[in-house]
């Protein structure tokens, strides 16, 4: 949730959770929304509660009851009104965008007859003791359209570019697949990280991976100096085919896990993932590409087929020499993308399985659009 500049936390939502515990996490999300939309009333005013200024803009009107399920159960809240403006507040709608998503997912389940009990249970509570299609098809569509607008928003000019992709199960035609979440980070010439775009395919073949990044393109992304992914084949030739010529970063963390494929013997693992680092955590490039000889020489009587996977894969993850030193420790590894995921999973994991790939788009896009609100308005990631 992104709350204006000026917003602190008032000392009534501490008091909470200190006498409450997560059980006054409703009363604590009331507070905190209200106080936001107070806060953001006042800036769309321009002055203060009854201070006399000429840059004043309207009056305050008072506070209109609004109740909102959400799953700790039903939440009302104090919506600020103003005398003659057309004002609403964005908090109660961007805290609340991500609740939605999941809702109709389960409304969606429970509507389509493949819920379960404990999913009928939480629709009931979330959306009222009815839930009918038309419910459901119709709070869809609105949230459908507002995610799809920040999808397809107009791109500029980010310095590095993280791609990844991870799975979830959806039900399609009767069946339950796997279908790839693919997701791109940027982080722009301010040095904050946003989350660039999301597509839900049936998997990461080449022709996937270069649509999502030509509709990218298509958007105005542009001025990617380095593009930090792991080393999957379709996104390797749709990154060459889209985004030929720019700089690509392999994985580091990846790269030591795939050598251990190549390890003879497990009691060498450790030896081996130890000879990496020494290799990554080099100086620079021309250290690193001298360590890199001296340790392919090394396991080349013994461990043959590791030498020559070395030799020929290690080279792909030293582009990150080529960039400053104090951006290498956060462009040389794709964790945060991993992170990413693993916090989408974490969210998701009350559906379980999506009622359709309408269902996971929606949801995950949600979280997305709320973790890149955060993260612009949080603090710089990487200073250039």
């Amino acid at each position: 949730m992104t709350y204006p500049s000026n917003f602190t936390l008032p000392s009534d939502a501490l008091e909470a959770v200190a006498q409450g515990g997560m059980d006054a996490l409703p009363e604590l999300i009331r507070i905190v929304i209200n106080a936001a939309m107070q806060t953001e009333r006042q800036a769309y005013l321009q002055a203060a509660p009854y201070q006399r200024t000429p840059e004043r803009q309207d009056y305050a009107n008072g506070y209109k009851p609004k109740t909102v399920n959400t799953r700790m159960g039903a939440i009302q809240f104090e919506i600020p009104q103003v005398r003659h403006g057309d004002f609403y507040p964005s908090a109660l709608e961007k805290g609340l965008r991500s609740e939605r998503a999941l809702t109709l997912s389960l409304a969606e389940m429970y509507v389509q007859g493949v819920s379960t009990r404990k999913v009928k249970a939480i629709t009931e509570k979330l959306c009222g003791l009815e839930v009918s299609s038309t419910q459901v098809s119709n709070a869809a569509a609105k949230l459908d359209e507002e995610l799809e607008k920040w999808r397809t928003r107009p791109l500029g000019e980010y310095a590095y570019l993280y791609l990844d992709a991870y799975y979830e199960n959806v039900r399609e035609d009767g069946l339950v697949k796997d279908l790839a979440v693919l997701v791109a980070i940027g982080v722009n010439l301010q040095g904050k990280r946003e989350i660039l775009g999301l597509s839900v395919s049936l998997g990461e073949h080449e022709i996937h991976w270069r649509t999502f990044l030509s509709q990218l393109r298509e958007r105005g992304l542009g001025g990617v100096q380095l593009v930090i992914s792991d080393a999957h084949s379709g996104l390797k030739a749709a990154r060459q085919a889209v985004l030929g010529g720019v700089p690509w970063q392999r994985c580091q963390f990846h790269l030591q896990q795939n050598a251990q494929a190549y390890v003879p013997h497990k009691d060498r693992q450790a030896e081996v993932a130890e000879d990496i680092r020494t290799i990554f955590n080099a100086p620079d490039k021309a250290t690193a590409s001298a360590y890199l000889q001296k340790t392919v020489q090394k396991y080349q009587k013994d461990a043959s087929r590791l030498a020559t996977w070395m030799e020929e894969n290690i080279p792909e993850g030293l582009t990150v020499f080529d960039f400053p030193r104090e951006h290498r420790r956060k462009i040389r590894t794709n964790n945060i993308t991993e992170r990413l995921n693993r916090e989408i999973r974490r969210r998701a994991r009350v559906v379980s399985i999506f009622p359709n790939s309408a269902s996971c788009l929606r949801l995950v896009s949600a979280i997305l659009n709320e973790t890149s609100e955060k993260w612009l308005t949080g603090r710089i990631y990487l200073t250039f």
